[in-house]
């Protein structure tokens, strides 16, 4: 394609950055001329993410590299003062171009509020990868020292070789910058400072593990900011995680004018072995209905000093709903494993969630400790060969979400499948054990009916998540976020089906 000049935008002794049209269209792309061979464009070229502009051509030589991409009309993000709606949109986004690119083996090197640019209707783009390299294994220190003082962290300057936790410092200072006074709480500045450690090894690991400080509370449990609504169906039971509703308080009344009762204490919490299984005494006066439902705060420590019961430097926190015949078991579980990930000494709390009529909710109680040891242990293999599975039982369609590997597992393994339509929107999830799969028959996992909205538009496909009973010897399998196409079923398309 052939383009015309509108205007310079910048030039130095090592680019020339133009803003080009198409000479046979009205269309604008920004057009870079660069010193040097950087094929890290060439990776980018055939690998698209949406919060990295898209490139249309790169041609590499030896002395040059030209680029092509994507004209974005935003503001850099030291231009714009953020809501903390924004802040947590853009920390989101960072965290899933850079799990992208780490994923690809490319380290950015040059985070910063400039390089981010966020446009009028909130998308969020990480710019400007001429200062990119790919991750070596046998160099000992970078052989380019490029980057921006004050954002780079110490062995980007020769110390030693970079690694993704390079951009990890980087992606610290930048939200150190970009956090208002409005909402400085705590546990931002906790997770800011932890990005921003000199000691590499103190840092987190990977933008996933920034990811899941910042968001594993909220995308489990605040589901309404995420429009999400989480469904775990465990056998007969039922696992609903749902927003939080306002707890409340002991001595209170309610509209009637009597007061609350509050609930017991779940007993004798603790940790079921090795398995990353956290497990409670059931309290049959809590929840709603036919439900018993406990909150839940998982913590990590150093050392072997566990949490006050009202500590607020959770990192990881749900509302766990049971119901079916587990409503009524003396002993009640959630596995932890996917929420594991430094090693450390990790407690949980657990509350009793009263209904707000006649009990409000209990205080937390503490567990014992559980030392985790396995954040760099092999992973379990992925579920292959999913495929959807129509059974007729007792006159009614049922469907399955099943794979072909199971027996590679062992029978206290879980598996989670997350089901999404031909939108790309969460549907509902699912997680039974081997031995729950294996004792049902069927050779996979339910997904009900009533989530699958038949019609000639309407098409849903999963993915398996295979958690780990063992999370000190297996980590869980791989799950990206977002999922590559390779991790996704056929879909199940309603056209094809009858009877809908």
């Amino acid at each position: 394609m052939e383009y015309e000049k509108i205007r310079l935008l910048k030039q130095s002794e090592k680019s020339t950055i133009l803003l080009v049209r198409a000479k046979d269209g009205e269309q604008i792309f920004i057009r870079k001329e660069l010193r040097g061979l950087l094929p890290v464009y060439q990776t980018l070229l055939d690998c698209p993410h949406p919060c990295l502009p898209k490139l249309y051509e790169v041609s590499l030589t030896e002395a040059s590299t030209v680029v092509v991409e994507q004209y974005i009309d935003g503001q850099p993000l030291g231009t714009v003062e953020l809501s903390k709606k924004q802040f947590l949109n853009v920390v989101r986004e960072l965290c899933s171009a850079l799990e992208f690119l780490h994923g690809k083996g490319i380290i950015h090197r040059d985070i910063k509020p400039s390089n981010i640019l966020l446009t009028g209707d909130g998308k969020v783009y990480l710019i400007d990868f001429d200062a990119a390299r790919t991750s070596r294994n046998d160099a000992e220190q970078d052989t380019i020292l490029l980057g921006t003082r004050g954002f780079a962290p110490p062995e980007q300057y020769g110390f030693s070789q970079t690694d993704e936790r390079a951009d990890v410092y980087a992606l610290g200072v930048t939200l150190n910058q970009l956090l208002n006074e409005d909402f400085q709480s705590p546990r931002y500045k906790r997770i800011i400072r932890k990005c921003m450690n000199l000691d590499p090894g103190k840092r987190y690991q990977s933008a996933k593990q920034v990811r899941q400080a910042f968001f594993c509370a909220k995308r489990y449990v605040l589901c309404s900011f995420a429009a999400l609504v989480l469904i775990v169906l465990v056998g007969c039971g039922v696992f609903y995680l749902s927003p939080f509703r306002e707890s409340a308080q002991p001595g209170i009344e309610n509209g009637e004018g009597n007061s609350l009762t509050v609930l017991p204490v779940p007993g004798t919490p603790h940790w079921d072995g090795e398995t990353g299984a956290a497990v409670w005494e059931n309290v049959p006066e809590s929840g709603i209905g036919d439900e018993v439902q406990f909150y839940l705060r998982l913590y990590r420590r150093d050392a072997e000093t566990p949490p006050d019961p009202g500590d607020d430097d959770w990192y990881f926190e749900q509302k766990i709903r049971i119901g079916g015949s587990y409503r009524d078991m003396e002993i009640q579980s959630y596995n932890l494993t996917p929420a594991l990930a430094e090693n450390g000494l990790y407690y949980f709390t657990i509350a009793s969630v009263g209904d707000g009529i006649r009990y409000t909710d209990s205080p937390y109680v503490v567990s014992d400790a559980f030392e985790y040891t396995g954040m760099d242990a092999p992973r379990l293999p992925s579920p292959t060969g999913l495929t959807w599975a129509l059974y007729e039982i007792d006159n009614t369609r049922k469907y399955y979400a099943i794979w072909d590997n199971i027996e590679e597992y062992e029978d206290g393994d879980w598996f989670n499948v997350t089901v999404y339509d031909n939108t790309g929107a969460y549907v509902m999830n699912n997680t039974w054990s081997k031995s729950q799969i294996v004792q049902k028959g069927l050779g996979g996992i339910s997904v009900p009916a009533e989530f699958l909205i038949a019609g000639s538009d309407k098409a849903y496909r999963f993915t398996v998540q295979a958690i780990s009973s063992r999370p000190n010897e297996y980590s869980s399998s791989p799950m990206p976020d977002p999922a590559p196409e390779e991790y996704y079923s056929p879909w199940l398309d309603f056209d094809s089906q009858s009877g809908q």
